[in-house]
């Protein structure tokens, strides 16, 4: 009898052993515990928890991409206050706008655009992230320190700084292929403070000329540089590529559609073979990138500067 006990003793530990190993091995590691176990992210950790958004990053089933600031970066980002000033909606948009579905490793990005989780106005339509990799990794204004943490439910990339969601002005000065707009924009002898206007509540519809465009415009008006466009020209132009009030996509636009401008003038919309603004000049632009949405408005990407 005492070694049948002994034996059925020994076999139901070996089960335990077995089973406990088991559950260990199969153990999931979500993005959330991942959180939890990397010191670097506990700001982050400690606002996930206040807006609400644990049980989003703990779904054992959820396929997610997390690029994850640092303490350090919300350091910056408080400057001195504590995290319950930023109100838990705010904060919840400014975390969402950090995460991607899908399960984006750092040899899948691309230089362009890609969809947050962030919604504009509590929409549908998702706000978008600017990748950037002509120097590291670099997500809007924030840089990859370190790729690939990888979890059971998706991975996290550590970025040096808090992603603000981006308004129309930030997409612009996101993406280095606007930095001629930048500079029209922000041009002191102008009298308009465009930065301010177009980072208000808007909406707005940004038509935004590329680089490219700048230059041939340029060279179009006889080799001028920038700064000899006199300050009521450039004014008028500017405002001939705003759309105020209007968050217009692309597919909300129709052939013909005559388009009123900030400045009040109009252009007209060709869709008959491709996306094209037909301008006061009847000059033709093509719209080259669509549907780059903010929190305040959208923009598209245009290759000639419309002139009204």
């Amino acid at each position: 009898m005492k070694k049948l006990l002994f034996g059925l003793f020994l076999a139901i530990g070996a089960a335990f052993f077995i089973t406990s190993c088991k559950d260990d091995g199969d153990k999931v590691t979500t993005l959330y515990t991942t959180l939890q176990d990397t010191p670097e992210l506990s700001s982050l950790l400690a606002a996930v928890d206040r807006a609400g958004l644990a049980s989003v990053l703990n779904d054992p089933e959820a396929e997610l991409t997390v690029f994850a600031p640092t303490n350090a970066a919300f350091a910056t980002l408080l400057n001195g206050a504590a995290l319950e000033s930023i109100p838990v909606d705010d904060l919840k948009n400014i975390l969402l706008n950090h995460v991607v579905s899908g399960v984006v490793k750092s040899t899948d990005l691309t230089t362009g655009y890609v969809p947050s989780l962030l919604t504009f106005n509590n929409s549908n339509i998702p706000v978008n992230l600017y990748v950037n990799l002509a120097n590291g990794v670099v997500i809007n204004d924030a840089t990859v320190t370190t790729a690939d943490v990888e979890a059971d439910n998706g991975v996290a990339h550590i970025v040096n700084k808090v992603i603000v969601p981006p308004t129309v002005v930030n997409h612009a000065l996101n993406n280095p292929a606007f930095s001629s707009l930048v500079a029209a924009l922000t041009r002191p002898d102008l009298g308009v403070d465009y930065v301010a206007i177009l980072s208000g509540a808007g909406p707005f519809t940004v038509f935004a000329p590329t680089n490219a465009a700048f230059t041939a415009l340029l060279a179009e008006l006889g080799g001028i540089g920038l700064n000899d466009i006199p300050a009521a020209t450039l004014n008028a132009v500017l405002q001939y590529h705003v759309v105020n009030g209007a968050n217009v996509r692309a597919a909300s636009l129709v052939d013909e559609q005559v388009v009123t401008t900030f400045g009040g003038g109009t252009f007209k919309v060709d869709l008959t073979t491709g996306a094209q603004i037909v301008d006061a000049q009847a000059r033709v632009s093509n719209i080259i990138i669509t549907d780059v949405q903010g929190t305040n408005g959208v923009v598209h990407a245009i290759d000639k500067v419309l002139l009204p």
